[in-house]
Parts: C-alpha cells; sequence; structure tokens
C-alpha cells in the first residue's frame, strides 16, 4: 500500500528533526539526566550544578520536557522513567555514550551533499578529541550490545561446540554472554591492539579472564590465530568494501573447523535497497565515515558466504532495536 503524500508541514518537520537530536545531545553531554536523578529540581539547581546560565539551562530543560524526556509540577523539573532508565548514568542501562558518538557525527552528517558528489569520507572536526570519540564509540557499542547479547545468547544454540571467534568483537560483550550461556565454551576476541585493555578488563569483570582471551590485529591484514567450531561476526562488514566483506568471510572460514556454525550480526537491507530505514541511513553513515563501507543486503551477504563455501544459510528471526538481523551458515 502506497503511504499518504506528504504535504510542507511533514517535510518541515523532517528538515527540523535535527533540533530534538540536538537538544537530546546537549542534555545528555551536560548529563542532566545524572544530576537529575531520582529528585525534582529547579533550573536555578540545575544551572549551579552543572555551571549553566540560568535562562538557557530552564529553556532547555522545558525542550526536554515537550520532547517527553523530563516532567515538570510547578517550577521543579523531575526525570521521566525512560531517562532514568537510560539517560543516567546511575542506570546499568545507561546509553548516553552512543547519543555521545553520534553528537561526533552531527557535523560529517551535515556535509552529507559533499560526500555524496566525491564520493569519499568526511573529515572529522577537531573540538572533539580521538580519545573522546573512542570512548564514546567503544562504550556506547558496549552499552548497546549489553542490551542484545543476552538476548541473542539464549536464542543461538552453541551447545556441544567448544571454541568461538568473537572477530572485530571490541570488548568482547557478545563472546561474554555466549560463554555465559555455555559452560562449555571458550572465546578469542580477535581485534585491534588498541582495544585490547577495555576488552581484557571487561572481561575480567564477569570473571571469565581463563575462558576468554585477546588475540590482536586486523582482520583485513592479519592472520587469525587459532581454529573454532563457531565464530561470531557482530557489525564488522559494514566498515568494509565487498571485496574486503568476502576477503574476511573467506578467511573466518579458513580457521574454522568443518560443520562450524558462521553468525553474521549486521544492519541487513532487504533486495532492494531501500528497507528498513535504519539500514539505509546507515548506509549513508558509512558513506561518509569510511572508505568503502556500507549496509549490505540479505542477498548481497548470502552470496558472500555460499562463495566462501557456506551453506545452510539461514536468517534468523531476531531484530534488533536498529533493525539489525542475524544470518547463520555451515562452513
Amino acid at each position: 500500500m502506497d503511504s499518504a503524500p506528504m504535504n510542507p508541514g511533514d517535510l518541515f518537520e523532517i528538515s527540523g528533526y535535527y533540533w530534538k537530536t540536538c537538544t537530546l545531545h546537549a542534555g545528555v553531554k551536560l548529563d542532566i539526566f545524572t544530576v537529575m536523578g531520582k529528585h525534582q529540581r529547579t533550573a536555578d539547581e540545575i544551572a549551579a550544578a552543572i555551571d549553566g546560565d540560568p535562562r538557557a539551562v530552564a529553556m532547555l530543560l522545558n525542550a526536554l520536557v515537550a520532547m517527553g524526556l523530563l516532567e515538570k509540577e510547578g517550577d521543579h523539573f523531575f526525570n521521566t522513567p525512560t531517562a532514568s532508565a537510560f539517560l543516567s548514568k546511575d542506570s546499568k542501562r545507561y546509553i548516553g555514550y552512543m547519543i555521545k558518538h553520534h553528537h561526533h557525527l552531527v557535523q560529517s552528517w551535515a556535509q552529507m551533499d559533499k560526500a555524496v558528489k566525491t564520493g569519499r569520507p568526511i573529515t572529522k572536526d577537531s573540538e572533539s578529541s580521538d580519545e573522546e570519540r573512542r570512548e564514546s564509540f567503544l562504550m556506547g557499542m558496549f552499552n548497546i550490545a549489553m542490551g542484545i547479547a543476552p538476548v541473542v545468547a539464549d536464542d543461538i544454540d552453541l551447545g556441544g561446540r567448544s571454541k568461538l571467534l568473537d572477530l572485530g568483537g571490541g570488548p568482547g560483550t557478545y563472546a561474554i554472554h555466549f560463554c555465559l550461556a555455555n559452560p562449555q565454551l571458550s572465546a578469542v576476541i580477535f581485534d585491534l591492539p588498541t582495544t585490547r585493555p577495555f576488552a581484557e578488563n571487561t572481561v575480567a569483570r564477569f570473571n571469565l579472564a581463563d575462558r576468554i582471551s585477546f588475540e590482536p590485529g586486523s582482520y583485513l591484514t592479519d592472520a587469525i590465530p587459532g581454529r573454532y567450531d563457531a565464530a561470531w561476526l557482530s557489525h564488522v562488514l559494514h566498515q568494509e568494501s565487498p571485496a574486503d566483506c568476502q576477503e574476511i568471510i573467506n578467511k573466518t572460514i579458513s580457521v574454522m573447523e568443518p560443520g562450524g556454525l558462521l553468525m553474521i550480526h549486521e544492519f541487513i537491507l532487504d533486495n532492494s535497497m531501500t528497507s528498513p530505514l535504519f539500514p539505509a541511513l546507515f548506509a549513508l553513515n558509512m558513506l561518509q565515515g569510511t572508505e568503502a563501507g556500507q549496509s549490505y543486503s540479505q542477498g548481497q551477504l548470502e552470496e558472500m558466504l555460499r562463495k566462501a563455501g557456506a551453506s545452510n544459510i539461514e536468517r534468523l528471526p531476531f531484530q534488533g532495536p536498529t533493525e539489525s538481523g542475524i544470518l547463520i551458515a555451515t562452513v
């Protein structure tokens, strides 16, 4: 069924949606929701806590109320349940690091027309340090994965399998939860050396250092050590060109035992490349942030798997909060 035609008001809403985006980003960057905590506070109290201008802080708080992220009674503001659960650092479900990562992308997204004309990524701004960007990205991915990984680990049966490769696994969130769900399983996180301290600290927090190790290297240029009967590739392929994706899959399968299970977690487009919405927009994110990355369709990923010799390819019913999906195959 065709959707209803848009009117100018609809177009203005799309055009100006970044106002909401930047308001949310400001609230998270200023740590408004953590400062608010479980209390009711006035704008003056919040302004004093963040060293802000009282008039400007009041405007921000009122806008956050209008967006449904704060509530207001008289001259006092307080967090909504959503803000307490996801935007306060006091919550284990905090997602503010990924929101800060999105903030770091705003400048390049504002130059999307340039990226489309040149086909080249946009140079990042110099206002944020590389370390700040890296922390926001890694912690953001960790927070999101902490919400998804327990569900995935329960849904995918790794019983009888003994060695998992978490390729490009970052902090190893998925390796951790696969091991928690499968006591017989050990795992190797294979990622860049700069990720090692974060990964080892995370693994230690779950008391799994005896079952999960870290191997430094690039999945594009370095050999993958060891042999495995299961491999997990989560949000790895969208950063790379089709040719490099094929090589990554080939390389992964080359270190797997016959009958091993290969799992790919990605923002998967339908074969028209026009839906779902988030993977379609994410393709533009890869355009302005990488040399050759993109979102891939289910058909494209299945063809890569077949070319690498995989069989029994299946799409699982899982759908992540940002419309991600999982393909599994036997090697």
